[in-house]
């Protein structure tokens, strides 16, 4: 009897937890902004949407280092645009001209979000969002449809 109940036990059991679907489209085109170098992204930021970091969680930028909610990473620019944060990819696909909101990820889908100077980016948190989308991001990542 004990047999038969252990038997019944390693049946089909219903499906298993889905697994989480990835934050970028594998294959989508992707770019960094060439011009977003760390003196332009150097300062306190404000994490206004995004899967990976908590939203309203501060970012801070400084010579060397990127702080993100608390937590300090070395930062290293790689190319144009694009630096390793504590060996994560970190790229700036796209900062506002002025340098208030910017739009940030990994091109393997690891970590998305937008940053943004006073935490209420306006009409730019949808031009970033855009942006994110274009290159492939999942757009509920960040709130959007």
């Amino acid at each position: 009897m004990a047999l038969v109940l252990a038997l019944a036990g390693c049946g089909a059991r219903g499906p298993g937890p889905e697994a989480a679907a990835p934050l970028r489209q594998d294959g989508a085109p992707v770019a960094a902004q060439v011009d977003a170098d760390a003196a332009r992204l150097q300062g306190d930021w404000v994490v206004v949407a995004g899967a990976g970091v908590p939203q309203g969680a501060a970012v801070r930028f400084l010579p060397g280092a990127v702080e993100i909610a608390g937590t300090r990473h070395p930062l290293v620019e790689t190319g144009p645009g694009r630096f390793s944060a504590g060996g994560r990819a970190l790229w700036v696909h796209w900062l506002d001209a002025d340098a208030r909101t910017a739009a940030l990820g990994d091109p393997e889908g690891g970590w998305v979000f937008v940053i943004d100077r006073t935490g209420a980016p306006g009409e730019r948190l949808a031009a970033a969002r855009t942006i994110l989308d274009w290159y492939g991001y999942d757009p509920r990542a960040t709130g959007g449809a």
